[in-house]
């Protein structure tokens, strides 16, 4: 039992000490306590500065203590936070009109993570399948991609191939079908007459921030339009901004069915998650087949709407495609000196590290003692996502510290 003595202030070590023996070991954090945050950049418990270049994995995206955000909710924290769905409050009404029309769609089904934005989907689409398009009882598919992520409810890890996602987790929900990222053909073979959505990625994150072809995705809008099969596009990660767009999707001029949104459109201060599409689909969901307590809460509504009227500008996204480029001209680089290849879009990069000179985890941590907050996946590929609100500056220094790393393992 970890013992801390009372009038001693706690150190980085004491917050990790506690957080271990009372926390459930389900994440391999870095051995950082982050106290405070501004903008791009957040505080440990000690007083050194880094630069966050994860934005809790683009929730972050408009910056730590965005005034305006923070704004919309302090007036609402002194007004009214939680009425259920029982009643109808000021803010829910408001946020899922704009909400829609920064998607060109007219329907909002608001929930709290994004994981419960894809387990909606799911549900949607099957009712979707059973009572508009007339698959028969219990026969439902769904095509999905290798390498996926959306999340890791016992419904959604039973379609990844992430083994560290599924181990000792089954018996596992049937109903899926995987097929390569990336391969159309591949695709357009598993649709059958029972096939009632294919739910993508538009940039595959937790994999490496995977970009696929350009063609890919126009080629499952026009497969999926044909077979009709609705389109489910998760842009939980790659949204709102990210990749230089409000969507992923607008990258390569396709509307999707349903966008699957989330950690941005809570701005990094509540969780606030949807899903967007309109009346013809959504509209299949009957009052008491769906719901959540706190889905289209007034706080999350407050918050979300505010979120929707700075990416209505399109400041943030062009912020972001502009910015994103020098980031990316930053690491490509650095290919030959440490990294093997770079992906991405907007401000949203991975990159593989040369295998033999060091894993992703290692250069993680020596970026952080350089004060830079990034994140490995598979092994020896790092991500970045820096909030958009980051300078031109900062984006230099952090490459300039990846530089720097690559180069001490490279002489040790």
């Amino acid at each position: 039992m970890t013992e801390v003595k009372a009038g001693r202030k706690l150190d980085q070590g004491d917050y990790i000490s506690l957080e271990n023996e009372h926390a459930a070991h389900n994440y391999h954090p870095l051995p950082v306590v982050v106290a405070s945050g501004d903008g791009a950049w957040v505080t440990d418990v000690d007083g050194k500065r880094y630069l966050d270049c994860l934005a809790a994995y683009s929730a972050v995206n408009f910056g730590h203590s965005n005034p305006v955000l923070l704004d919309a909710a302090r007036a609402q924290l002194g007004r009214i936070t939680l009425t259920s769905r029982a009643f109808h409050n000021d803010q829910l009404g408001p946020f899922v009109a704009a909400l829609a029309k920064l998607a060109g769609k007219d329907m909002v089904l608001p929930m709290n993570t994004g994981a419960e934005a894809v387990e909606s989907a799911i549900k949607v689409a099957r009712a979707w399948g059973y009572r508009v398009k007339g698959v028969a009882a219990g026969l439902a598919n769904i095509v999905v991609a290798g390498e996926n992520f959306h999340g890791r409810t016992t419904t959604i890890i039973s379609f990844s191939d992430d083994e560290s996602a599924r181990k000792d987790f089954g018996p596992f929900t049937p109903g899926f079908r995987t097929v390569p990222y990336g391969d159309a053909a591949a695709l357009e073979a598993a649709i059958d007459e029972n096939t009632v959505a294919v739910l993508l990625e538009p940039i595959q994150g937790e994999a490496g921030i995977v970009v696929p072809p350009a063609d890919y995705l126009p080629a499952v809008r026009e497969i999926t339009t044909r077979h009709n099969v609705l389109f489910i596009a998760d842009e939980i990660q790659s949204g709102l901004g990210r990749t230089g767009a409000t969507f992923a999707c607008d990258l390569v001029s396709v509307v999707p069915d349903l966008y699957l949104l989330g950690k941005a459109l809570g701005g990094g201060i509540v969780p606030v998650s949807a899903v967007v599409g309109n009346k013809d689909v959504l509209g299949v969901l009957r009052p008491g087949e769906h719901g959540s307590t706190f889905g289209g809460n007034p706080l999350a509504a407050a918050v979300g709407l505010a979120v929707v009227e700075l990416l209505a500008t399109g400041e943030y996204q062009e912020r972001a495609r502009v910015l994103g480029a020098r980031l990316h001209a930053g690491l490509t680089g650095l290919i030959g000196h440490g990294v093997i290849a770079v992906r991405g879009a907007g401000l949203w990069a991975g990159f593989d590290i040369e295998p033999t000179l060091a894993s992703g985890r290692a250069v993680c941590e020596a970026l952080l003692e350089r004060g830079v907050l990034a994140k490995d996946t598979h092994g020896s590929t790092v991500r970045l996502a820096p909030p958009i609100v980051v300078s031109e500056e900062d984006i230099d220094w952090a490459v300039a510290q990846l530089a720097a790393v690559l180069a001490e393992f490279a002489a040790a």
